[in-house]
């Protein structure tokens, strides 16, 4: 019998000091069984780090056409694909046919690092993508903040983010790839 996703609860409020974005989300989540508290966090801080009204989460892993998370336009084109891990060229060129704009966010230390290698060259004729990596180091302090009712403050200045729960903050430090 397959397992059934753990849903998480989140007050997410965000100070976009950089984008003059100051809101909260109350977000509910779908946490795959396949999926680790490191990508579910890493999920949180590119929505985050992309607030808007009308941002919101797909259903992700278990499909291959959808991004992460996305915002629609009221006409339903997106203008916003934001994919999480080391996605395909592949998925990449399609995304990029897509969406107005492609934001991926790599993670996971020397094989992100081993990925971006191999596909940056592939890359450079999308005006639209944008490629940001979180280190492991800020990666792994993230995940400790998972739980399944979570009250976070996202804090976003110069670039630089800071992620608090209650009397734990963790400093997030965001390498852009390709702007």
């Amino acid at each position: 019998m397959a397992q059934k996703a753990t849903i998480y609860k989140v007050e997410l409020s965000v100070a976009d000091m950089d984008r003059h974005y100051y809101e909260t989300h109350n977000l509910t989540v779908a946490k795959h069984p396949s999926e680790k508290d490191e990508r579910l966090m890493v999920r949180m801080l590119g929505f985050a780090l992309n607030a808007h009204e009308q941002l919101e989460f797909t259903r992700g892993i278990s499909t291959d056409d959808e991004p992460d998370i996305w915002q629609k336009n009221l006409s339903g084109e997106i203008e916003l694909w934001v994919a999480l891990g080391l996605p395909g060229e592949k998925i990449v060129r399609q995304s990029c046919g897509k969406a107005q704009k492609v934001v991926v966010y790599c993670y996971g230390g020397s094989t992100a690092e081993m990925w971006w290698e191999k596909t940056k060259n592939k890359t450079t004729r999308f005006d639209n993508l944008q490629v940001t990596n979180f280190s492991k180091a800020d990666t792994s302090e993230l995940e400790k903040l998972a739980s399944r009712s979570m009250k976070l403050q996202v804090n976003i200045q110069d670039g630089d983010v800071m992620v608090s729960d209650g009397d734990t903050i963790v400093h997030v430090t965001p390498q852009n790839w390709k702007v």
